[in-house]
């Protein structure tokens, strides 16, 4: 079962069982006589509202994602938790509606009794799409091909793992050595079929689909390679613990069947959430330009008063997909700043930086112009920040990994803006790289709304730089 094939089924089975639930729940409040009742409430309309809000509520908290090795207990535990909150609102919203309304205020202990109908009908929905699922992949229908990368004790348990349990729906193909003296090997009948150093080709005439890394210890380098050379193949990566300091214990982690395994997503954000993630940008960035029209205009007067210059300060920045773009910031440092050093990292106490760019970065006044960016498409509200063409070459060369940064838009703030400091050496790229990994291969709606705000706590008390 592929992944549009089985989001679909998931959300059909959704719409059925939520509004069913809903449908059944109206009955025997309306109809059974149990409930008292002020006045005979609608139907249509609180169906589709509450369909919606629940959508919404299951797609918030990553429930459409793709299905790999999740057990059963799992998908019920996650409903239970998403639905516990999400009733919680529900009955919040009832009591400040009676009170809006002017109803005497009841306690509505019939919300609890529409939860309980709720996680029936929905969890077994849910249960029988899964049943379905693996029973399908089990008789070999949606199997994907996997390829292990290594061949040790630890490649071979992991084989093993796959092969008792056809539910995961995966079928090792064969395994790429990191050394040619292995070529001749087999394990279980499948043979070491290359090496990483022709591991695309593999990807190709394999038509891999997973790929399944169980390296030794301490070969780092090698696991760079796999993620370089698996950019721009339609591979999913996961890798068998001992190398989760490469990722800093960053990545998205999970298990199969006892076995755990840390998840390098391929596809850093679902299609339909990277159009909202944009749509969402185009919105609130015009929104921001306009409230924030009389900041813009007195800091643009103080920056003007303060020092000799121009109010904005364009420098060149390297985006998503390596495009050269021109950001726009307030100027916070004296006219021809880099003159005659070149390009250099900022410091705390920059004797560059003006008396009132002191004030404007300490409150981070000096971001707003880069609202219009976030406009035009060259940045988003929340990504990794974005680096002079300059420094990413440098940091490429020093910093493993540091180029997978251009692979989403950059931002105004970031996991890495709100969690550290301004960068002032290569120690603070390496370690802000750790927070935008971790952002990159978590990234959804959720840790954005996150990050905006933790952003504005930041803001609010004056954390970051001038701690």
């Amino acid at each position: 079962m592929n992944k549009k094939i089985e989001r679909s089924f998931i959300l059909i089975t959704d719409f059925i069982t939520v509004n069913l639930s809903f449908i059944f729940f109206y009955l025997l409040r309306v109809e059974s006589g149990i409930f008292d009742l002020i006045s005979r409430p609608d139907f249509l309309l609180p169906l589709f509202a509450v369909y919606i809000y629940w959508l919404l509520v299951f797609t918030f908290v990553g429930m459409y994602r793709t299905w790999f090795a999740v057990s059963r207990f799992d998908e019920l535990s996650t409903l239970f938790k998403a639905t516990f909150v999400g009733i919680f609102v529900l009955f919040f919203l009832i009591v400040y509606d009676d009170y809006l309304s002017g109803t005497k205020a009841t306690f509505p202990f019939y919300i609890f009794v529409y939860w309980g109908i709720f996680l029936v009908f929905v969890g077994a929905g849910r249960l029988t799409i899964r049943s379905v699922q693996r029973n399908l992949l089990i008789k070999g229908f949606g199997r994907r091909n996997a390829l292990i990368i290594g061949y040790n004790q630890k490649a071979n348990e992991i084989h093993s793992t796959i092969i008792s349990h056809r539910a995961l729906g995966l079928d090792v193909v064969g395994y790429a050595a990191v050394y040619a003296h292995n070529l001749d090997k087999e394990y279980k009948g499948i043979k070491v079929c290359g090496t990483v150093n022709n591991l695309e080709k593999l990807i190709d005439e394999f038509n891999i689909k997973n790929i399944i890394v169980a390296l030794e210890y301490r070969q780092e380098d090698i696991l760079l390679d796999v993620i370089a050379r698996c950019e721009g193949k339609n591979v999913e990566i996961k890798i068998v613990p001992d190398l989760y300091d490469i990722i800093s214990g960053q990545a998205r982690t999970m298990q199969i069947y006892g076995m755990p395994l840390i998840d390098v997503m391929p596809e850093l954000m679902p299609e339909w959430e990277k159009k909202l993630k944009r749509l969402m940008d185009i919105s609130l960035s015009f929104i921001l330009l306009a409230v924030t029209l009389p900041v813009t205009l007195l800091t643009a007067i103080a920056i003007k008063l303060d020092s000799r210059g121009p109010v904005f300060y364009r420098q060149e920045r390297m985006g998503m997909s390596g495009k050269i773009f021109k950001i726009v910031k307030f100027r916070t440092m004296v006219a021809d700043a880099e003159k005659h050093t070149g390009p250099v990292w900022s410091s705390k106490g920059d004797p560059r930086i003006t008396h009132i760019g002191a004030l404007i970065r300490k409150v981070r006044i000096d971001e707003i112009p880069q609202v219009f960016n976030v406009f035009k498409g060259d940045m988003s509200f929340v990504g990794p920040r974005p680096e002079r063409p300059f420094f990413v070459e440098q940091l490429s060369q020093e910093i493993p990994l540091y180029k997978r940064r251009l692979k989403v838009r950059p931002g105004i703030t970031g996991w890495a803006q709100v969690k550290h400091k301004y960068d002032e050496s290569v120690e603070d790229v390496k370690t802000k790289l750790r927070y935008d990994l971790f952002y990159i291969e978590n990234m959804s709606l959720r840790m954005d709304f996150k990050i905006i705000f933790r952003t504005i706590f930041v803001v609010l008390f004056g954390k970051g730089h001038y701690e």
